[in-house]
């Protein structure tokens, strides 16, 4: 039954609703619904997206402050792999799915909860959630504007949810955004920068917000503060040591990078792990919990591992800029029966072991229980504990040095005191920037620390460290791609493998499926029920084939389902088909035969393509895809034995 209309009296409008009508208060909700139409013009007519990626930015901080607080009173792994093959171009099912969040939060906070312990962080699960509500927020505008979905933009708030989700951990929007970039993707749009920046800024300054709120902190200041020497925080023969300390994280990370990729490997092809894996994670998660939890008991062997310390404190210890070395040189500390908060060094020292003996001790056992930690299948961020790792290498070194030069060393005539705290910071940022391959992580340091003292040795110390890593050992988030068998295409640019003496003829997929106008609809009907390809390339006949478009599979069912059951076999074609209102698309790209392996790799890498077809002089004569231009990659790097 049709709905009763009506018009208001008076009134030359369109007729409405007599429930409107009659209903109650009809001026009021008349006044409200012009009052959101009006906004809904405002907002929109913008073009862009501040609101969203504002909402983005002080959402995320809310739920990273809350997730703070609640571990200060009382869905599997990192998620930026997954987020890099997405990026690339791969639909990864119900990643983005906003229902899978509450489970990945809970998660998340039940991982904090065990500090030191598993010694896990929060980075990966939380540019994993931040990119979730990106992706339900670029639904809400699409729902409400009433646009058709557009793939590229989906990615733009992707690329920002990602700068969010470091930013509100750290409170570093700078960082945030160049480590988005860094690890991300290889190639970067300018178009995306401006929203990576103005979704961190608010994410970050909203995080810091909530501390003045919750009174914890005066005012907006860095989560970690120190106190370096600002006048003279280093002498100029102290770069050559920086330098070497970069180097040294860039051989440790290579070492921690083999034996992570290796042991995760191991856990997947072993028959008794892979099938505890795949039957009971929570007994493997248990076992695991229990074997970290029993080396880091405090009064046990966790005495020697500073285990009562959370990562913040871990961290606001070994940025201490006085030499612990020199202050236990003739006096012996006693170890508190509960933390001190003022003396947060004393949990790293004891009277037989030293300061240079806990340190050693912690960076030994740290580096294979974070390892064994890595298999646990529970949200968690490995940025963080690498972090605190170089931190510990750098402080190490640092307090070596103090102890050999108890004066510090004379440059100019002058000479001032060795601060391990320095070495310390430009060791966290050299071994996490070669275990992930970003330099960002010098920027992050600074902005952590709200000093900028220590720019030129940490930015050394992190470019020696990645030069050291990056010719050897993938980073740890490609690794994960390559352990997960996740679909990836491998980096070529910087390697010596003659990428341009190869050409797309050599490795081409000649074996291609085409569909000629002047096929009958019987044959083509066997291709699309024999087949699953998603799309198939259109050519103008069976004799020339000339390429002309691509047709897809889902259109071919639908247009040969709607033909008529009584036409004749053997007399209507594919063209009658399309003339029908099958649509086709155009091809916009192709390959030539003689397009070199390097040129159709950064194709691919740029605009993000799964395949594209061959022409030589129009004719279709083969495709390449990721599968082929992997398989070249590994031809060039490791050769088949000769036959």
């Amino acid at each position: 039954m049709e709905e009763l209309v009506g018009l208001r009296e008076g009134s030359s409008g369109s007729p409405v609703s007599l429930r409107e009508l009659w209903g109650p208060y009809p001026r009021v909700r008349r006044g409200v619904r012009g009052g959101l139409e009006w906004l809904k013009q405002k907002l929109f007519c913008v073009g862009e997206d501040w609101y969203f990626l504002m909402t983005l930015g002080v959402l995320m901080a809310l739920i990273s402050y809350t997730m703070n607080f609640t571990i200060g009173r009382v869905v599997r792994g990192s998620g930026i792999p997954e987020l890099k093959t997405i990026l690339s171009g791969v639909v990864l099912e119900d990643y983005l799915d906003i229902k899978n969040f509450g489970a990945k939060v809970a998660g998340l906070t039940c991982t904090l909860a065990t500090g030191s312990t598993i010694f896990l962080g929060k980075v990966g699960p939380f540019v994993h959630l931040s990119v979730m509500i990106a992706a339900y927020l670029g639904r809400v505008h699409t729902k409400a504007t009433g646009e058709s979905e557009n793939k590229s933009k989906q990615n733009e708030m992707l690329v920002a949810a990602a700068a969010v989700g470091v930013a509100t951990v750290f409170a570093a929007p700078f960082s945030g955004v160049l480590f988005s970039i860094e690890v991300m993707s290889s190639h970067f749009s300018v178009w995306d920068y401006w929203r990576g920046f103005f979704a961190a800024t608010c994410g970050a300054f909203m995080f810091r917000l909530l501390a003045v709120f919750n009174s914890e902190q005066e005012t907006i200041t860095s989560l970690y503060k120190t106190s370096f020497r600002v006048d003279v925080p280093f002498d100029l023969p102290e770069i050559f040591f920086f330098v070497a300390l970069g180097a040294i994280c860039g051989i440790l990370s290579c070492a921690y990078l083999f034996c992570q990729r290796t042991f995760l490997g191991f856990v997947k092809t072993n028959r008794v792990i892979s099938k505890l894996l795949a039957t009971s994670k929570p007994l493997y998660s248990a076992l695991a919990a229990l074997v970290l939890a029993s080396i880091t008991y405090p009064p046990g062997v966790g005495r020697f591992l500073a285990s009562r310390l959370s990562m913040k404190e871990h961290l606001d210890s070994l940025f201490d800029n006085h030499s612990w070395a020199l202050m236990t040189r003739n006096s012996s500390p006693p170890w508190p029966e509960e933390l001190d908060p003022q003396n947060l060094w004393f949990e790293w020292y004891h009277p037989q072991f030293t300061i240079f003996g806990t340190l050693a001790f912690f960076l030994v056992m740290k580096f294979w229980m974070l390892i064994l930690a890595t298999t646990i299948p529970i949200p968690a961020g490995y940025f963080m504990p690498i972090f605190i790792f170089g931190a510990a290498i750098g402080r190490l070194i640092g307090e070596a040095l103090a102890l050999a030069f108890p004066e510090g060393i004379v440059a100019g005539g002058v000479t001032n005191p060795i601060m391990p705290g320095g070495y310390a910071l430009a060791g966290a940022a050299a071994f996490s920037g070669a275990v992930t391959h970003t330099i960002s992580t010098a920027l992050l340091a600074f902005e952590l620390t709200g000093q900028i003292v220590h720019a030129l040795p940490v930015l050394m110390a992190v470019l020696a460290a990645n030069a050291v890593a990056q010719s050897c050992q993938p980073s740890f988030y490609d690794g994960t791609i390559i352990v997960k068998k996740l679909p990836y295409l491998p980096w070529i640019r910087g390697r010596k493998i003659s990428s341009q003496r190869v050409i797309v003829g050599h490795f081409m997929n000649c074996t291609i499926t085409t569909l000629a106008k002047d096929t009958p609809l019987e044959e083509v009907a066997r291709v699309v029920t024999s087949t699953d390809l998603a799309k198939y390339f259109l050519v103008e006949s069976t004799e020339s084939q000339i390429l002309v478009g691509t047709v897809g599979r889902a259109h071919l069912v639908q247009a040969l389902q709607a033909e008529p059951p009584s036409w004749a076999p053997g007399h209507r074609r594919l063209r009658d088909l399309l003339a029908g209102g099958c649509p086709t698309e155009p091809v916009t790209l192709q390959l030539s035969p003689e397009t070199s392996l390097h040129q159709a790799h950064n194709l691919f890498e740029l605009l993000k393509l799964q395949s594209l077809p061959v022409t030589s002089l129009g004719r279709a004569v083969g495709s390449v895809s990721w599968v082929e231009l992997k398989k070249a990659i590994s031809n060039l790097t490791n050769p088949p034995a000769p036959k």
